[in-house]
């Protein structure tokens, strides 16, 4: 999985990963206002199941949708991509910048580095 989201396709993706399933009326409740139109969203759900992100149901007249990727594999690979593109691949050196420029403090840095000791032991 190499595909990137534009912007609105993600808010689509998060609204489906927090649900689990929905239909295009149940994606356009989840949105913040101004709320785009039906079919605004419904082409944005045929964008993502070309990419394959999304796959769909019947479900009475109409159709469910559900998330084909999984978030945290998403979420991975953006990192990944992120790291690669600005950090010339090292974590050592994104997590740095980050502590700078967001003035990580200590309780904060613990947390961090808890996590990716419990993620080394799976």
């Amino acid at each position: 999985m190499s595909k990137q989201l534009t912007k609105a396709e993600e808010q689509i993706m998060q609204v489906l990963w927090d649900l689990g399933e929905a239909s295009v009326k149940e994606v356009i409740a989840e949105l913040s206002n101004p709320k785009p139109a039906y079919n605004t969203v419904s082409t944005i759900i045929r964008i993502l199941e070309t990419k394959e992100f999304v796959g769909h149901q019947p479900k009475g007249r109409g159709y469910v949708y559900f998330p084909l990727i999984q978030k945290t594999d998403y979420s991975n690979q953006s990192l990944h991509k992120l790291m690669n593109g600005y950090f010339g691949g090292s974590f050592k050196s994104m997590v740095s910048f980050f502590m700078k420029e967001n003035k990580l403090d200590i309780k904060e840095l613990e947390t961090i580095l808890k996590e990716v000791e419990k993620s080394n032991k799976k």
